[in-house]
């Protein structure tokens, strides 16, 4: 099977950028009877610019259905020698990747349920059943999460009542916060489904250290955890944070979050949340999210080191579980990873490249991640194509 082709460009201009792309794109031939489908992520410097270069990059190269998405970072790996990231500057990567025909679609923008899916993508889900999606979510969009649960749900296998798999980010941008699904488009979720014909193996990786146990919430309203296993909030917090913390709270700002267990997660998998306040004359603690009485919580602290070892054994263990050589991937990080964690841009997807070798890869870096239908943060999500 034909390896997916990468193309890289860091012109100063859009219209640079563009032909740079369509340059390296232009000859890849598909095997048989594959279409093609191509993937486009850049800078957000780009961000009001994705609209003219993926109408240029569709008319020049000849392929039809695109995806993609705006991000602060983006990162690739070609496959022959060119890996990186980018930040703050202007930057754009592709890959064309091949497919049988019929085995995917393209979603179109939901904005606040999924009966919003067009009648023909409808058709194509109920035929084709997808297991596997890749999708991109507004994070100003609050219906976001409920979409992708529901979507997964609707890409339902009713024989096996197995869900549909998600994956993909939350656009990052300091601008406009667009997506690419057939045409550029904001505010929601889209993206594109993949019928069982595609192989797609993924994983996870975390980029915190647990600093104590799991705890059981007591006592809660909406984001307020106040109790702890019986206890003060802040209380447990301080125990689990040790002394030298426990005596300047200013000092866990940024270091030390929240963390929800994944029932059921065989490798200790955890959707981390921010701190947004302490109130230590109450014992309460504020949570960057919904938090119910009874949910499992536990504390976790900044870990560039960890990050680093978590990742490798993600790489690893990925494609150790392949059945066979991969044809091309995606990686979907937090924009508080990359430089912010590893201490210098390319880090990352350097560490990457040098496990994958010659797999072509590309993605971005968001606000959010999405791996197996939930939303996280300060993750990594990578998935090869087979």
């Amino acid at each position: 099977m034909t390896k997916f082709l990468v193309a890289v460009s860091r012109a100063e201009n859009w219209s640079s950028a563009a032909k740079e792309l369509e340059t390296a794109l232009v000859g890849y031939h598909t095997d048989g009877d594959e279409v093609q489908l191509g993937w486009l992520y850049v800078t957000d410097v780009y961000a009001a610019e994705l609209s003219s270069m993926h109408t240029y990059l569709r008319q020049k190269t000849g392929i039809d259905h695109w995806v993609g998405s705006v991000g602060m970072g983006i990162c690739w790996h070609d496959g022959v020698g060119d890996v990186g990231e980018a930040f703050d500057r202007p930057a754009a990567v592709a890959m064309v990747s091949g497919h049988p025909r019929d085995s995917f679609t393209l979603l179109p923008r939901l904005g606040r349920s999924i009966v919003e899916i067009p009648g023909s993508a409808q058709d194509w889900m109920q035929t084709r059943m997808p297991p596997f999606g890749v999708v991109y979510g507004d994070p100003a969009n609050g219906a976001v999460p409920t979409l992708i649960e529901t979507l997964s749900m609707e890409m339902e296998n009713a024989a096996l009542e197995v869900p549909g798999f998600l994956i993909g980010g939350l656009t990052s941008s300091r601008g406009a916060h667009y997506q690419l699904a057939g045409e550029v488009v904001g505010g929601g979720l889209s993206g594109v489904l993949f019928s069982p014909d595609v192989e797609v193996a993924t994983g996870l990786t975390q980029g915190y250290a647990p600093v104590g146990p799991a705890h059981r919430v007591t006592d809660c309203m909406e984001n307020i955890v106040m109790t702890l296993n019986g206890e003060p909030a802040v209380t447990v917090f301080k125990d689990d944070i040790g002394e030298l913390l426990a005596r300047d709270l200013n000092r866990v700002a940024g270091y030390i979050h929240a963390a929800f267990p994944v029932a059921g997660s065989d490798t200790g998998d955890y959707v981390v949340r921010n701190l947004a306040g302490i109130d230590p004359e109450r014992g309460w603690l504020a949570i960057g999210g919904h938090v119910e009485a009874g949910d499992q919580l536990m504390f976790v602290r900044r870990d560039p080191a960890g990050a680093e070892e978590d990742l490798v054994r993600m790489v690893r263990d990925l494609m150790d579980r392949l059945p066979g050589p991969a044809r091309g991937g995606l990686y979907f990080s937090c924009v508080a990873r990359g430089p912010n964690l590893f201490g210098q841009e390319g880090r990352e997807m350097e560490i990457i490249g040098d496990m994958m070798r010659d797999i072509p890869l590309v993605g971005f870096f968001g606000q959010g991640e999405i791996s197996n239908n939930r939303l996280y943060g300060y993750t990594g999500v990578l998935a090869l194509f087979l």
